[in-house]
């Protein structure tokens, strides 16, 4: 997009899965601005989920604010659209993909599921492909953009977006919650109690968000935890490995 060349990761499954392999989507954090594929509180589970037998495609993304949103969304739902088309060659099974990220990629899947068949999300290449997904893991991302009020969030909005204004088209624009949403696919939302670079209040909204639209949504607060699940006050509870275990469990649910 825009003659920047994007990059994916392709792990495949570890053990005696047979092709084609069920698949799933990472996005990394890094506050809109920073951070990579290979990068974020999310790359731990790649291998509990290679070894559950998911292919995992750790995608790469414009950053902001270089790139303004809704940059990010567009290049993400090209990368699944290219997977889509080359499911043969790659031997993935991409009937139903589910899709996992935490803080900033959090938002980012929050918002590829709440924007499942909006056309205004497409552009690109590989148009005659569907860029939707069949669950969401969104681990401590920002839902409401216009709801932040923490000065340390303001500031982080106002390196990404340019404004920290809650009035702000553009944050209205870029928060789930406020969108119109289509197909709303199952949802599987993290966040820690302790979080201090994105409120607990921010996945409270979002599964409320869920509810109202009838849909299958789970909210795990996750006891003692910081951003990125960081110990705070005690050992986090469930544990990561826990977490990994009840992402495994829901992609099953709703993949297989």
């Amino acid at each position: 997009m825009d003659g920047e060349t994007l990059y994916l990761d392709l792990y495949y499954p570890t053990g005696a899965s047979a092709p084609p392999h069920p698949l799933l989507i990472y996005t990394h954090g890094g506050s809109f601005t920073g951070g990579d594929k290979r990068s974020g509180s999310g790359v731990i589970d790649i291998p509990a989920m290679t070894g559950r037998g998911y292919a995992v495609a750790a995608v790469n993304y414009r950053l902001m604010p270089e790139h303004p949103f809704p940059a990010e969304v567009l290049d993400v739902k090209c990368a699944i659209r290219f997977l889509r088309a080359k499911a043969a060659e790659y031997n993935l099974q991409t009937e139903k993909i589910g899709a996992w990220g935490g803080s900033a990629g959090g938002h980012l899947v929050a918002t590829l599921g709440l924007t499942n068949g909006n056309p205004s999300f497409d552009q690109g290449n590989y148009l005659e492909y569907s860029s939707e997904v069949a669950s969401v893991v969104d681990m401590f991302g920002p839902t409401d953009l216009t709801a932040i009020t923490g000065w340390l969030q303001r500031l982080l909005l106002r390196r990404a977006f340019g404004t920290d204004d809650p009035d702000s088209l553009l944050l209205v624009s870029a928060s789930p919650v406020l969108l119109s949403p289509g197909l709303i696919p199952p949802f599987l939302i993290f966040h820690g109690n302790q979080d201090a670079a994105v409120p607990v209040e921010q996945s409270v909204i979002l599964a409320e968000y869920l509810r109202q639209h009838d849909a299958d949504a789970t909210l795990v607060i996750v006891q003692n935890a910081n951003h990125n699940f960081k110990p705070t006050g005690g050992a986090i509870s469930p544990s990561r490995e826990e977490i990994s275990s009840l992402m495994g469990h829901f992609f099953d649910r709703t993949l297989k």
